[in-house]
């Protein structure tokens, strides 16, 4: 899945395909490409398909060999992507989770990345 074909999806319909809000991906994208400036050849990938690549690596617990045949990217190219990306998200101090402490208490709020439960029909 590229951004290409989500970026025009309803609010709600883009949750449901990456996992985040639309407001919170920009703010992703936004400091990825701050983080990863522009050096050497360009990637084959743009920045938001480097985004939607990891967030469907930490979605869908997806291999690093069935992300590439959808990006059409070798397994090594969707690892140093996803390091990558991750390095610039931890670097920006915008996207950490609260400690121990914070989390147990009742008065945080965070936005779950995925999770979201499954309706099957019962056979």
């Amino acid at each position: 899945m590229r951004y290409k074909m989500i970026q025009n999806f309803h609010n709600e319909d883009f949750k449901r395909a990456t996992g985040v809000q639309r407001a919170t991906f920009n703010k992703m994208l936004t400091v990825i490409e701050e983080g990863l400036g522009a050096f050497g050849r360009p990637p084959k990938l743009s920045r938001a398909d480097q985004l939607l690549l990891t967030l469907m690596y930490w979605r869908e617990y997806r291999t690093a060999f069935h992300i590439g045949v959808a990006y059409s990217v070798s397994e090594a190219t969707v690892c140093r992507t996803i390091q990558k990306v991750e390095k610039a998200l931890i670097a920006s101090q915008q996207f950490h989770l609260p400690g121990k402490k914070t989390l147990h208490s009742k008065t945080s709020a965070l936005e779950v990345v995925g999770g979201g439960g499954c309706d099957r029909a019962a056979s």
